[in-house]
């Protein structure tokens, strides 16, 4: 891609399947940090599948925006209501995305501070009666 005539300030590329509603082997998700290395710009997701995993785990992957459909009745017709989103599902779209986010971390491995006793507790060697 060529980005001399847009530029890469406040562009974000989306990766999507544009199928409604789409089939899980048709996300090719791992092409999202593909993505964002060759392109050198920020990746987006826009989920066109049934349920919310799929745009979550984009999370994981590095999608930094997240689209979806949202609908009030996906019964409603219309060719993409199936792959739209209710309200209450929406909510639970962006708890679960802030909870990846929380639990991505840092990338350093560490000890964290509420290991420490357990840590402790399971290293704990009984000497008594055993001859050292």
């Amino acid at each position: 891609m060529r980005f001399e005539l847009l530029g890469k300030e406040n562009l974000v590329v989306m990766h999507t399947a544009s199928t409604y509603p789409a089939l899980y082997e048709e996300l090719n998700l791992r092409v999202i940090p593909m993505m964002k290395q060759r392109y050198d710009v920020p990746v987006g997701y826009s989920g066109h599948e049934t349920g919310l995993s799929t745009s979550i785990a984009s999370v994981a992957l590095g999608a930094c925006v997240v689209e979806r459909h949202i609908t009030l009745d996906r019964a409603m017709w219309g060719s993409d209501q199936a792959a739209s989103v209710e309200p209450q599902g929406f909510a639970h779209l962006v708890r679960d995305i802030r909870l990846v986010e929380t639990a991505m971390g840092d990338g350093v491995k560490r000890v964290i501070e509420r290991e420490v006793p357990i840590m402790k507790k399971l290293r704990r060697i009984d000497t008594k009666g055993s001859g050292l």
